[in-house]
């Protein structure tokens, strides 16, 4: 047995794959065809313009799908060994599925609708993504602590942990400088008034990304030991006599 057979390892292992591949498929074609800066573009200016932005709507959506599946899958992972142990809040990890799923709806929102084209849309989408995404990382660190020692290994919690934080700090100082920069275009020169706010603000949205990523990428121990099953009951109907 190869290790992403053993429980459900695939789905975040795919996630992980597929999300990474998104940014730097994406951003690869957008480079070749020279319609973004080499230097830290916006990951959303390399799916603004066809056909990279065809690529990252679709790869987008299916991340999205992923990441609902995964996140999902941890729901109940959690909610099984919370009724085992009662180890774990159960407002805790519904508003923890909650966020993420939202987090995954502003996902398709930024993968939908380019900047370029319907920006404050796009914006909107971005924030519920990053937003969202980060108190849900949040959240899976505080409910790794609550589930020891049955749950992750204690360096597994920390990792977790320090994730969220680096992801929260980036996207606060993404926001803050995103909202100084002026306008938006794909192209920026160092000459530009607020290409240093610019800069900052791109790499910050990058980190972010990548911080989910590698976030995610830690669900793999766990989900050795996950699978999930359908119950059905039959249902018998009775016959109504006249």
């Amino acid at each position: 047995m190869f290790w992403f057979q053993s429980g459900m390892v695939f789905l975040p292992a795919l996630l992980v794959i597929w999300s990474s591949s998104n940014f730097i498929v994406s951003y690869v074609v957008a480079i070749y065809r020279n319609d973004v800066d080499v230097v830290f573009p916006y990951i959303s200016d390399t799916g603004a313009e066809p056909p990279e932005s065809c690529i990252f709507g679709f790869m987008t959506s299916v991340t999205a799908f992923l990441a609902s599946g995964t996140m999902y899958a941890r729901y109940k992972f959690v909610q099984r060994l919370g009724e085992d142990v009662g180890s774990v809040r159960s407002r805790l990890n519904h508003a923890a599925l909650g966020l993420g799923l939202v987090s995954c709806l502003g996902m398709c929102i930024v993968g939908t609708f380019q900047e370029t084209m319907v920006t404050w849309v796009h914006d909107t989408g971005a924030l519920l993504f990053f937003g969202t995404g980060v108190f849900y990382a949040i959240l899976q660190a505080a409910i790794s602590y609550q589930m020891r020692p049955y749950g992750s290994a204690l360096c597994v919690c920390h990792t977790r942990t320090a994730f969220a934080v680096i992801s929260l700090l980036a996207v606060l100082i993404a926001v803050i400088s995103g909202g100084l920069v002026k306008g938006t275009k794909l192209h920026r020169k160092p000459s530009d008034e607020d290409y240093t706010v610019h800069l900052l603000s791109a790499v910050c949205e990058w980190i972010v990304a990548f911080s989910f990523v590698l976030f995610f990428l830690t669900y793999i121990p766990d989900f050795k030991s996950v699978t999930l099953k359908s119950h059905e009951k039959p249902h018998v109907g009775g016959l109504n006599s006249l």
